[in-house]
């Protein structure tokens, strides 16, 4: 039995040599040199060639992560033109609510008596902002323009970048964005819409005229209805009230004191008028026989009818318009006012038939009246001769004219300060007169400042531009790679032969999705932060009324509606001094009605972030095509060029609008300020970011 050879060979036949099992198993049974050097061999082969297929499978995928960077970085220029145009639109529509709500309060303040001035600055304050939000609407409209053309052209830049950048282990990357649409779409017409608030301007002139006119008025009928308080129960030591109590001895029930002239009216001192009148009718009686002392009496008592008569007929009436109808009678003071009156043609006097003829007594119980009655007569028909004067009582218009001559003189008579009362009295019911009269012209100018403030609204209240830059429906990448690349020699080439890369490219598209995590006001908060710490911690407009207006417009832009109903009620319900009732009270209240109905198109402000999309989603937007589109798009991809001859090989037509160096946007004015802040893009950057 033969044995296998150590080397597990046998020996050759016929010259050649042959291997066996043994070649590989020894006599043992354990493996030979030869086996265990062949399985390492075969091994390493294997690893070697797993590597470089990984090697080739991974390089020839990067050209997709390539292409997803570049689509995401176009994308990325359109949200931050988005974030540039949102706050443009923010700041000139809130530029012009705040404008309005300032011209509506100035009108409000402009029909009230006494604020006119106040109306009229606050008014020009509202003009100013308009005219400055105009300005600045006309100059955003026109630098978004320019943006929005040159946009295509930082798209390609700016993804031409990323797709350069990536090229690593000598592989290279050309390609760039499309932006689809292609062109800007966006209609600019509501942004620098003309908000004409000329007539309301226009009406703030007659409307304070007015109100100052009714401030007047109602001065004077204020200091008339204190003279009025003064003579009845204000001055001291001595009025009516006093004069009554002294006089007449007038129960505090008849004769109340008012402590201040608001508490007090016209009508209280004709109520004591009465009052006092008919206890002194009452009461009157002579102190003595003699005709002297008849004659006084009867003269006093006729006086006292008379008087009681006279304000009993008296009125004082309050109307629901702020008139009054007042008739306060004025007594005779002498004897030429007595002459005027009944006192002079009532025939009262009795009469007898004495031996000179026909005379007149003051009192039947006149020692004179000896005679047979001969009925009554006047103090006309005395000094017209009808009638003579009696020797005893000497009864004449002389007599009955010096009854209130002294008490109207001085102040020591009750007639004094009701003569001071009825003057008071004509002067406070002309002056309700003109005030209800200036009131009525300022209502009409309220009516007309409502439907002005409404139209203005109106023009504000236009819809918001709706944005369409290029690339607002998305961006589509095309990216190349390089020609044919061999891996690494240290992939082991001594094992397996080299692997070529062959060259490739991919599609990849990415548009831009709102950011639910975001706060939607957050950019627009931040701006006017930054703009109120620029403007330092002086009193200029920022910390003013009317910047705050707009800071607190501008923070609450994303629910237009309920933010500037806010600020209009905010605002005019801080106006001080506008009495119930009145048309300024109207005016507010319509304004803030009109603001409350006005509808205002609420903005989306949720931040933009770009994302990735599937390519036929953005074609199918544009409608661009299916595959055969992404089939030519690669084929024009050239292998080299700038951005813009790779742009303009992919069919997108590329320019610069906007110069170097910084391009200025618009001008920011600062309400309430002469400042001017400018919006600017650094056209270095790419137009990636917004500077104030």
């Amino acid at each position: 039995m033969e044995t296998g050879s150590r080397c597990g060979g046998k020996r050759p036949r016929n010259g050649v040599f042959e291997l066996g099992i043994g070649t590989f198993v020894d006599d043992q049974g354990g493996y030979t040199s030869v086996a265990v050097a062949l399985a390492l061999l075969v091994s390493l082969s294997l690893a070697c060639s797993l590597a470089t297929s990984a090697w080739v499978q991974n390089r020839s995928a990067d050209v997709q992560a390539v292409a997803d960077a570049t689509a995401l970085a176009g994308a990325n220029v359109v949200a931050s033109y988005a974030t540039v145009a949102t706050t443009v639109d923010a700041c000139v529509l809130t530029m012009g609510m705040a404008g309005l709500v300032t011209l509506g309060a100035g009108l409000v303040a402009s029909a009230v008596p006494g604020l006119g001035a106040v109306g009229a600055g606050t008014v020009e304050a509202g003009r100013k902002v308009l005219d400055a939000r105009q300005r600045f609407a006309t100059s955003s409209a026109r630098g978004l323009r320019a943006v929005e053309k040159t946009l295509p052209l930082a798209i390609a830049v700016r993804s031409a970048a990323v797709a350069g950048a990536s090229g690593q282990g000598g592989i290279d990357y050309v390609g760039c964005a499309v932006p689809f649409p292609h062109e800007s779409q966006t209609d600019f017409s509501g942004l620098d819409d003309e908000v004409d608030a000329d007539e309301l301007v226009d009406l703030s002139g007659p409307m304070s005229e007015a109100s100052g006119r009714a401030k007047q008025a109602k001065e004077d009928a204020d200091a008339a209805r204190r003279e009025g308080w003064l003579a009845d129960c204000g001055d001291e030591p001595r009025n009516m009230r006093e004069r009554a109590d002294a006089l007449a001895s007038l129960p505090s029930a008849q004769n109340p004191h008012y402590a201040s002239p608001e508490t007090w009216s016209f009508g209280a001192g004709l109520r004591r008028a009465r009052a006092y009148y008919a206890r002194r009718a009452a009461t009157e009686a002579p102190t003595g026989t003699s005709g002297a002392e008849l004659t006084d009496s009867a003269a006093r008592k006729a006086f006292y009818d008379y008087a009681l008569a006279e304000v009993r007929a008296g009125r004082f009436v309050e109307r629901a318009d702020g008139t009054v109808d007042i008739d306060l009678p004025e007594l005779p003071a002498n004897t030429d006012e007595m002459r005027a009156t009944r006192l002079y043609t009532d025939s009262r006097w009795p009469c007898t038939d004495e031996e000179g003829g026909r005379t007149l007594h003051s009192s039947a119980q006149c020692p004179g009246a000896v005679g047979p009655s001969s009925g009554t007569a006047s103090l006309r028909d005395l000094e017209a001769g009808s009638a003579k004067i009696c020797p005893e009582c000497d009864m004449d218009a002389t007599d009955m004219g010096k009854v209130a001559a002294a008490s109207t003189s001085i102040d020591n008579g009750f007639e004094h300060h009701w003569r001071r009362l009825v003057r008071a009295s004509r002067d406070y019911e002309a002056a309700k007169e003109r005030l209800a009269e200036e009131e009525g012209k300022i209502r009409d100018l309220a009516e007309q400042g409502s439907d002005a403030f409404q139209r203005a609204l109106d023009m504000l209240a236009v819809p918001r531009p709706q944005l369409c830059p290029p690339g607002a429906w998305g961006c589509v990448a095309v990216v190349g790679r390089g020609g044919a690349t061999t891996s690494p020699a240290s992939l082991a080439r001594a094992f397996v032969e080299s692997a070529e890369l062959p060259a490739g490219a991919a599609v990849s598209a990415a548009t831009l999705a709102p950011d639910e995590n975001a706060a939607g006001n957050d950019v627009l908060t931040r701006l006017f932060e930054a703009l109120s710490e620029d403007m330092g911690g002086g009193g200029a407009g920022v910390l003013g009324s009317v910047g705050r207006l707009w800071g607190s417009l501008l923070q609450g832009y994303g629910s237009a509606a309920d933010g500037l109903s806010s600020a209009v009620d905010g605002l005019l319900s801080g106006l001080e001094g506008i009495p119930g009732g009145s048309a300024a009270a109207w005016l507010r209240n319509k304004i803030s009605q009109i603001v409350r109905a006005a509808g205002f198109e609420p903005a989306d402000l949720r931040l933009r972030k770009p994302v990735l999309t599937n390519s036929q989603n953005v074609f199918d937007k544009a409608g661009a095509g299916d595959v055969a589109t992404v089939r030519e798009l690669v084929e024009r991809l050239p292998s080299s060029g700038s951005p813009a001859d790779l742009a303009r090989a992919l069919g997108q037509q590329v320019a610069n609008e906007l110069g170097d160096g910084r391009f200025t946007v618009a001008e920011l004015p600062i309400p309430g300020t002469d400042v001017t802040i400018p919006l600017t893009l650094d056209v270095g950057d790419l137009l990636g970011a917004m500077t104030a």
